[in-house]
């Protein structure tokens, strides 16, 4: 008799939960997929308000625990399962800056970007949490131009989160296609679990339009 998966995937196809499949591709480990069809509101219904309160996707539960945000998931998952090296250790002097760089893809990168998508003004400065658009960019092509990832050699889940940024903003054309951002976006479509991941997503939405 076939065990349950640890981690069941809460996920609805080409919304901002194909950060956590990203992840969950990188990983390796087995999931059971709980689909959910956001057009037909399927997220805001009581049984998926259940877990979670906000009615959005990303979720998983990981052995009965339920994790929202789809950074705080890729580092919980991180943590969790070491061997598939997509963490920092506690410990190792890298792990603040792993740890900026997950909190900076939803609390000034994505921010910034649909600012700039939805051309919102930008207002005051000080009074937004990422401040400027241009400084924000600037920070992580900085960190990217170093390669191969944002923090050198190792691919970790901070690069999920920053380079699934990244790759939507250029997607709606308010992330300027700067060489940097070029050439790390190629790196990271050159790696098979984000293709997988391409792949399963447009099956995915395929079948939910049929």
């Amino acid at each position: 008799m076939a065990t349950e998966p640890d981690i069941v995937f809460y996920h609805a196809p080409q919304s901002r939960s194909i950060i956590v499949q990203w992840m969950l591709e990188e990983l390796g480990q087995p999931y059971r997929l709980h689909l959910l069809n956001l057009k037909k509101e399927e997220h805001k219904q009581p049984a998926y308000l259940a877990v979670n309160p906000m009615g959005k996707v990303p979720a998983i539960a990981h052995k009965g625990v339920v994790v929202t945000e789809a950074a705080a998931i890729c580092c919980h998952l991180a943590d969790a399962y070491p061997q598939a090296g997509l963490n920092i250790a506690i410990g190792d002097p890298r792990r603040g800056p792993y740890l900026k760089w997950l909190f900076f893809g939803p609390s000034c990168l994505e921010p910034a970007i649909i600012d700039r998508m939805l051309k919102r003004p930008e207002g005051v400065p000080g009074a937004l949490g990422y401040g400027t658009f241009d400084t924000t960019l600037d920070l992580v092509v900085k960190a990217i131009a170093k390669g191969p990832h944002l923090l050198g050699e190792p691919f970790t889940a901070a690069d999920v989160v920053i380079g699934s940024g990244l790759i939507w903003g250029m997607a709606v054309k308010a992330v300027p296609e700067r060489p940097e951002i070029l050439a790390y976006a190629a790196r990271l479509r050159e790696r098979p679990a984000l293709q997988r991941v391409y792949a399963k997503d447009a099956e995915l939405a395929a079948a939910q339009a049929a």
